[in-house]
């Protein structure tokens, strides 16, 4: 049987939740993964569980450390490849912040946009009103058949300004 790692992320710079934990004591993104037939070994396990929160949006290292706590021997590769694998099937987004060490958001499922600071970095999760879509006219889509919209929000949080 599976163990079952019920959580609360804490960081310092960054708000996290706990995990959305389904009927069957699994994370919503282990759910996921498990869905799409993805072998859950503990090390996956980890990552998943490491990352999984409504607004966690942590660099690799950042994932590797915290990992490292739950199942030491797990190694700075296997993080960085199964995120690359997450990222690949569409289970995370990597979230660039201006020349800083990607970050990952494992909320690719619910439609939503970002908000980035300048200053320190943070990421936050918003999700505006009405269909991002709807901002570019037809007339401006040089026939392209659109399919979804990445918008990005800059500024300073109120720890920078």
């Amino acid at each position: 049987m599976e163990s079952e790692c019920r959580c609360v992320l804490s960081t310092d710079s960054f708000e996290a939740r706990s995990p959305a934990v389904t009927l069957t004591g699994m994370s919503d993104l282990l759910e996921r993964l498990r869905g799409r037939g993805w072998r859950l070994t503990a090390q996956r396990r980890v990552v998943a569980e490491v990352l999984d929160g409504d607004h966690v949006h942590l660099t690799a290292d950042e994932v590797h450390a915290r990992a490292i706590e739950r199942l030491p021997e797990i190694s700075r590769a296997t993080v960085y490849n199964t995120l690359g694998e997450m990222v690949s099937i569409g289970e995370i987004i990597e979230v660039a912040t201006d020349g800083r060490a990607k970050r990952y958001d494992p909320n690719a499922h619910r439609p939503h946009q970002h908000l980035v600071c300048s200053g320190c970095g943070t990421i936050r999760d918003v999700r505006p009103q009405g269909d991002p879509l709807a901002a570019l006219p037809p007339a401006e889509r040089f026939g392209f058949a659109v399919t979804a919209a990445e918008v990005t929000y800059r500024g300073l949080c109120p720890d920078c300004s």
